[in-house]
């Protein structure tokens, strides 16, 4: 793996992301959570799929209430901005993800506290949603963005790494979950990285890489190198 050195007198440190933070793409809005206005939404699709919290730290809940004050209190740190996904394929909402373990400071900022329920999961709604948030981070400042997860969600596992992040290792018992061990598999793109990985993702999100039922003509991979 590449060691990055460097001279950074002249690096600033990026400002964090703001409360009211808005992102919109082609596919997909990402509002801020606000429970009054996108947990029953998000519940009432996540309610039918318990198996979709198997790796999250929190959940299944018991109704829209619960899971809107659970999102509330996890989103209560400073360091964590969290976003409702609208999908404009579904016409609905139908997840949330956060910005995470924001350290200005230093430039890092983290995407997870992900949930997708089953009608956005391998969409290109969730795809760009991943994009947006990148392009965010990296447009701020941010020298470094993250992807962590249980390294037992091989889903999750895969889907960073067809993102374009890299693998740096496992941080073995690095968690107690739900009264389990969890071993966090680490992920990143660095912004050397950014406009490599960036441009995959916008040509394979141009409109002319799907057809009249969105799906899509070429795979991710074949924009990469």
């Amino acid at each position: 793996m590449k060691m990055e050195t460097g001279d950074l007198s002249n690096w600033r440190a990026p400002l964090a992301p703001p409360d009211d933070l808005g992102l919109e793409g082609r596919y997909v809005r990402l509002e801020p959570f606000d429970p009054a206005r996108h947990a029953n939404p998000i519940h009432a699709r996540a309610e039918a799929h318990p198996e979709i919290w198997d790796y999250m730290l929190d959940g299944p809940h018991a109704d829209g209430v619960a899971y809107g004050a659970a999102i509330t209190q996890l989103g209560a740190p400073p360091d964590i901005n969290f976003f409702a996904l609208y999908s404009k394929d579904l016409g609905d909402f139908g997840g949330h993800a956060s910005f995470l373990r924001i350290n200005p400071t230093h430039g890092s900022i983290e995407l997870g506290h992900i949930l997708l329920t089953p009608s956005l999961r391998q969409s290109r709604a969730a795809t760009e949603a991943w994009a947006l948030m990148m392009g965010w981070a990296f447009e701020a400042g941010y020298r470094r963005f993250e992807w962590k997860c249980n390294a037992l969600n091989a889903s999750s596992c895969r889907a960073a790494e067809r993102l374009g992040f890299t693998f740096e290792g496992i941080h073995r018992q690095a968690l107690v979950a739900k009264g389990k061990n969890r071993d966090t598999a680490w992920y990143s793109v660095i912004d050397s990285e950014a406009p490599r990985v960036l441009g995959a993702l916008d040509r394979w999100l141009a409109p002319e890489n799907f057809d009249e039922d969105g799906l899509q003509r070429q795979p991710l991979r074949a924009f990469q190198s």
